[in-house]
């Protein structure tokens, strides 16, 4: 009996072949597989049985003892869910699904819109501005000035009673007469922290408004500020009060006159004098702001402003120079500026009669 070889596995001889009583059966080269004219016979029998290999065994030889430590080098990471974003997109998914979605990242759910409490240490501006009368401290109150000083204190009287008796309504024991002790020690306390650049002390002394306005400049200074003496008791010429966002939140402004002996010394970084003097005492005429938050019960009075008024004169001592300015030489006039040229263009010309140049100007000879 002859046998053919099939390459492709194919049945290739049907029932009128002329080789059909040649080659009666046909082997094909595929594996354990066997098939003659009439059709597949069946499978070849294995010779190697098929070995099953355990659960535990590895493809690999790996110790037991680092199962673990294996373990640890593989990071599972989160793919992102575009499906879920294309639905959310979409507005397919409901609220339980978000929410589900949200629980497991860890985000809280959304709320409604909330405004964040605000809090108002300070205002930002002086209630009622008090205006100093012209001349104070110099005029006596004999004169016509001195007069009228009084008469304009008179027509601010009544607010002034008034804002007192809402401090009063907060604070039973508040005396305009004993809290100007109060005002002074502050006062001195918040120059010292300004000298010293203890900001953290200066906080608790003055207002979020005065704070900038007191330390502008002041670093890489050396301040020298004393407070000799009082020339005259401070005392209490001006009361405000207002009502800030709500009728509950109420400030409460009052102004104080100080008139006193100061010596002030201001240097620079490298030790140069640039103001004033140590050993030097001048009368100072001040008129200070202080605020305190009325409605919080752990307000405090503290320095809020100082008041300048337009009639006051500059300070003479503007500071001094820590170096000699060059003086501009005048510049001269038209007819001397043509005089001065035709008498270099004349000299030019002498020279260089005088003398032999090279092609680079270098002077080759002088005669």
């Amino acid at each position: 009996m002859s046998l053919g070889i099939c390459l492709r596995g194919v049945h290739f001889f049907n029932a009128n072949s002329p080789l059909r009583g040649v080659l009666s059966s046909v082997v094909c080269l595929r594996p354990n597989v066997m098939f003659d004219s009439s059709g597949y016979k069946g499978i070849a029998t294995k010779t190697i049985p098929p070995m099953k290999r355990p659960n535990r065994r590895p493809n690999r030889h790996r110790d037991e003892n680092f199962r673990k430590a294996r373990a640890a080098k593989v990071v599972k990471i989160d793919l992102q869910d575009f499906e879920f974003e294309r639905r959310r997109y979409r507005d397919e998914v409901t609220p339980e699904e978000m929410k589900e979605k949200m629980a497991k990242f860890g985000i809280p759910p959304a709320t409604r819109y909330r405004e964040k409490p605000m809090y108002i240490s300070s205002t930002g501006a002086l209630i009622d501005e008090y205006v100093p009368p012209e001349g104070d401290g110099k005029a006596s109150l004999m004169s016509t000035s001195g007069a009228k000083q009084m008469t304009d204190v008179v027509k601010g009287k009544g607010k002034t009673m008034m804002s007192i008796r809402k401090i009063r309504s907060y604070h039973d024991e508040f005396d305009p007469r004993d809290w100007v002790d109060e005002a002074e020690e502050i006062y001195i306390d918040a120059h010292n922290a300004l000298a010293d650049l203890d900001e953290d002390k200066l906080h608790t002394l003055v207002t979020e408004k005065c704070f900038p306005e007191m330390m502008y400049m002041a670093k890489r200074k050396t301040i020298r500020w004393k407070y000799i003496k009082s020339l005259e008791p401070p005392r209490v010429v001006h009361a405000r009060h207002a009502e800030i966002v709500s009728k509950d939140n109420i400030f409460g402004q009052i102004t104080v006159r100080f008139h006193s002996q100061q010596s002030l010394a201001i240097y620079d970084r490298f030790g140069r004098l640039i103001h004033g003097n140590e050993n030097v005492v001048k009368d100072v005429l001040e008129y200070c702001v202080f605020e305190k938050h009325l409605s919080n019960v752990y307000g405090v009075w503290r320095l809020h402003s100082k008041i300048i008024p337009d009639w006051m004169p500059k300070s003479e001592d503007s500071g001094r120079l820590t170096y000699m300015a060059e003086k501009k030489a005048d510049k001269p006039s038209k007819t001397r500026r043509k005089a001065s040229a035709d008498d270099k263009e004349e000299t030019n010309k002498d020279e260089e009669g005088e003398t032999l140049y090279d092609r680079f100007g270098k002077i080759l000879k002088r005669n």
